[in-house]
């Protein structure tokens, strides 16, 4: 269904929830999207169910505000991938595109988001903001990764927010905002440094309250930070999204 957004766009939500299933599973009583935005449950492997984001069609374009909403209940386990990249494109209205994430994850459950990169394509315009809520007991692994432009081009404007927060309390609260009208200095030394591509992978475990990976750096692309409770982060950059991915994943498998 295309919702039109105040006349320029459309707004889309998709919505899962997993709960314990009682039998060592776990089932999906709400897997719904509408628009660009399509759930398919895959295969599953033992007590995880593994949920796939299928882009139905182009976006976000400008004007447009997507929203994902994925909540793991009590003893549930999710796991929630892409079947390919999202594209931020200009569309027909100037104003910004909008894509929200919204994480809930409860006591005894884990989350995985692992979707593919998002790629800032020439003259876009998209504000990405992702919030995950975790329970005191729970398990979260999220993994971001932007491109800035596909081969050969200009990337377009983008602002990404990744807001962590663990029994109300703030682990992680940063925005990065790249390419045209950004603020100087974002493809600066301090920054990307000419890099066309950044990566988060963020952990949040009970037991780093008492045995966390100290921080340190991961080659020349990446560093593992500490954050302030029981979760680390490791950030990397790189000039392509493929080097990005390959650090993360070296990292994840020494952390899983």
């Amino acid at each position: 269904m295309r919702t039109p957004c105040g006349g320029a766009g459309i707004r889309a939500t998709a919505r899962v929830e997993a709960r314990a299933d009682g039998r060592g599973g776990t089932a999906l009583p709400v897997l719904d999207g509408e628009g660009p935005l399509a759930l398919r449950r895959t295969r599953s492997t033992g007590a995880t169910a593994r949920v796939t984001l299928v882009g139905a069609m182009s976006g976000p374009l400008g004007g447009d505000h997507l929203t994902v909403e994925a909540a793991a209940h009590e003893g549930a386990r999710l796991h929630i991938g892409s079947a390919a990249a999202t594209m931020a494109l200009p569309g027909q209205s100037e104003a910004t595109a909008r894509y929200d994430v919204r994480i809930t994850v409860a006591d005894g459950a884990e989350l995985h988001w692992l979707p593919e990169q998002l790629i800032s394509v020439r003259d876009s315009d998209l504000r990405v903001t992702t919030r995950a809520e975790v329970s005191e007991g729970a398990r979260l692994v999220l993994r971001e990764e932007q491109a800035l432009g596909r081969t050969g081009e200009p990337p377009g404007r983008l602002t990404s927010r990744l807001v962590v927060r663990r029994a109300g309390v703030p682990l992680l609260d940063q925005e990065l905002s790249c390419g045209p009208g950004a603020p100087g200095g974002w493809d600066g030394p301090a920054v990307l440094s000419g890099c066309r591509a950044v990566g988060q992978l963020i952990v949040v475990r009970p037991e780093f309250a008492h045995d966390k990976p100290q921080p340190k750096p991961l080659g020349e692309w990446a560093a593992l930070t500490p954050l302030a409770g029981p979760a680390v982060m490791v950030t990397a950059v790189a000039p392509d999204a493929l080097q990005v991915r390959r650090v993360l994943d070296e990292a994840w498998s020494h952390l899983g």
